[in-house]
């Protein structure tokens, strides 16, 4: 499977700054962390927790968003 735009992930533009891609890693890990969903769809919400997590990762550090924006995945 193919992994999905980090931009796409966090619903962020590639031009996106940094303020704007920690504002909404934060809105998403509120969202879809595995504490909050104990229900049904608890599987589904951890998956979207764990790839939001590794999207912020990828671009809150300059040198490695640099590097995406540059190769990709």
């Amino acid at each position: 499977m193919a992994k999905r735009d980090f931009y796409e992930v966090l619903g962020v533009p590639k031009n996106a700054s940094d303020e704007e891609i920690k504002k909404s890693y934060r809105k998403m890990a509120m969202k879809f962390h595995p504490d909050r969903n104990q229900d049904n769809g608890a599987k589904d919400a951890e998956v979207k927790f764990k790839e939001a997590k590794e999207a912020y990762e990828m671009l809150s550090d300059p040198q490695k968003r640099a590097a995406y924006d540059q190769h990709g995945h």
